[in-house]
């Protein structure tokens, strides 16, 4: 995978910079991630499989990483669709779908996730699409508010359930329209 720096106007922020991952930080964007989601839901077995397995992830699609600009620290991640394609069946045409933001446990209240989320609403902005989507359970309630925060709603008619084993677990669909996104950015 080539190494790509984006120059995206939400890169305002003195402290973070947000780029793709490089190859060699695969693992540790894998280790991240994995604590930040084990920090507070109870995972299956096959979810933090998944949450893990980032090389396929970041080959087929976009995987970024949110860096502490001083000493290069990796702070969060989030994975989006390359250009033209989904990365789950959520999304339909015009849509732009993103997974698995994380945000390791001690970098939380510094706005990591939210930067994260905002780049995923501006990529849509700038392949114009229409909508973003994702997913998300139903234990995830800190993420809930922050969806909530800017702007996003529940998109009840796409929520389903998924069964792993014994465990049935609820995914929560929300959405945003581009437009209105960007209206609440910049306020």
């Amino acid at each position: 995978m080539d190494h790509v720096d984006y120059r995206l106007p939400l890169r305002d922020r003195d402290d973070l910079v947000i780029r793709l991952v490089r190859d060699d930080e695969i693992e540790a964007v894998g280790a991240l991630s994995l604590r930040a989601y084990d920090y507070a839901y109870d995972l299956t077995d096959g979810y933090r499989a998944s949450i893990v397995d980032v090389a396929p992830r970041a080959r087929e699609h976009q995987v970024w990483v949110a860096a502490d600009r001083a000493t290069g620290e990796l702070l969060g991640s989030v994975a989006t669709p390359r250009r033209g394609s989904t990365i789950s069946p959520l999304a339909q045409p015009g849509e732009l779908d993103f997974r698995l933001l994380a945000v390791d446990p001690p970098a939380r209240g510094r706005g990591i996730g939210e930067a994260l989320t905002r780049l995923a609403i501006e990529l849509a902005r700038l392949r114009g699409l229409d909508r973003v989507v994702m997913n998300s359970g139903e234990q995830m309630t800190g993420a809930h508010r922050l969806y909530g925060r800017l702007g996003f709603s529940r998109l009840s008619e796409r929520e389903h359930d998924i069964v792993e084993g014994d465990r049935r677990i609820r995914l929560y669909a929300f959405t945003i329209d581009v437009p209105h996104a960007i209206r609440s950015i910049a306020a």
